[in-house]
């Protein structure tokens, strides 16, 4: 159980996560929810938009307000497994007996931008996802635990699909959430050419502004606070109906797998902290069900002609399917 104590010190944590994060971060007030959704429940994300829309800009406003390491990797054709993992080098000192060296990867960090994950080949994807399941990193048969805590924020971009190697259905779903950033309204885009544009040079971001409010430990006791979110047994069973409906809904060839019930239930608790509860409601479900469920199901061949979205249809299941009262 969570304290009266523990659960006003936590909102005051996250209260000013949020206001260091919008400092960088004009707008986006949902996709801002999400990535903090995702770093309460300890899960990944994959983050949807047209280039330009500040996806690199949030994942380093997060980094700095929450004084995590933080790694890029630039997705491309011709990157490597041990361009992400790591590899071994000869470490030669002179006496002619070289010895191997493990240099690690840009994946031993605390949160990790993949950029255009989708531009690797699947080897290199695999790699990644592979550590995302784990949490550790196999060099020259040397296991190694990764940094805790320790997110992955990739991005890719849906526009411009040529030459790009789409994620297979198995590995999204190690995703907890697929975050889609849409374009700012004009006195949002008004507002970000205003801070970008004053007093920095063209490549700076505007992150100055920006201070460390947490550290990892204090990441890590949000965390386990998280998983101790009281669930009635209704509100269990509801986040199960609601994943459960997208397997025979109309439109939908394939719906989501046990993975999509847990990370729903996951995502209502980070929800419930995020607001400073100490319990689910069956509205937590609802809010996240289309971010923890997007990624997880396919359009039917139909359904893909007419032209429809799956954030269209899982609104019309979540009509359908009953939320219990409290």
């Amino acid at each position: 159980m969570i304290s009266p104590e523990q659960l006003q010190l936590a909102s005051q944590w996250l209260q000013r996560l949020r206001r260091e994060v919008g400092k960088a971060v004009v707008g986006q007030e949902q996709a801002v929810e999400q990535m903090l959704v995702a770093v309460l429940a300890s899960g990944h994300v994959l983050v949807e938009g047209v280039p330009g829309l500040g996806k690199t800009l949030l994942a380093r406003a997060l980094s700095e307000a929450l004084h995590l390491q933080y790694a890029r990797v630039q997705f491309t054709p011709d990157l490597m497994p041990a361009d992400v993992i790591g590899h071994s080098v000869l470490d030669d000192t002179g006496s002619g007996l070289g010895r191997l060296r493990v240099r690690k990867g840009p994946v031993f960090t605390n949160l990790l931008l993949a950029d255009e994950i989708n531009r690797a080949p699947a080897k290199t994807q695999s790699a990644l996802l592979e550590v995302m399941q784990e949490y550790q990193a196999t060099l020259e048969g040397e296991t190694l635990s990764l940094p805790k805590p320790f997110m992955v924020m990739a991005t890719q971009n849906p526009i411009d699909t040529e030459g790009t190697y789409p994620l297979p259905e198995a590995q999204l779903d190690r995703f907890l959430l697929k975050i889609r950033i849409q374009y700012p309204n004009h006195e949002e885009e008004a507002a970000i050419v205003q801070l970008a544009t004053s007093g920095r040079v063209g490549h700076e971001l505007p992150l100055d502004a920006v201070q460390p409010v947490l550290d990892e430990v204090q990441v890590q006791e949000l965390q386990r606070l998280c998983g101790q979110v009281h669930a009635d047994a209704k509100v269990i069973d509801y986040a199960v109906r609601v994943a459960r409906a997208t397997r025979n809904w109309p439109g939908l060839d394939a719906g989501a797998g046990p993975r999509g019930s847990l990370a729903l239930l996951r995502a209502a608790r980070a929800m419930a902290l995020l607001d400073g509860r100490d319990f689910v409601t069956p509205d937590d479900v609802a809010a996240q069900a289309l971010a923890v469920l997007r990624h997880r199901v396919m359009l039917s061949p139909d359904a893909q002609i007419e032209g429809r979205d799956p954030d269209e249809l899982l609104q019309a299941l979540l009509a359908s399917v009953e939320a219990p009262r409290l």
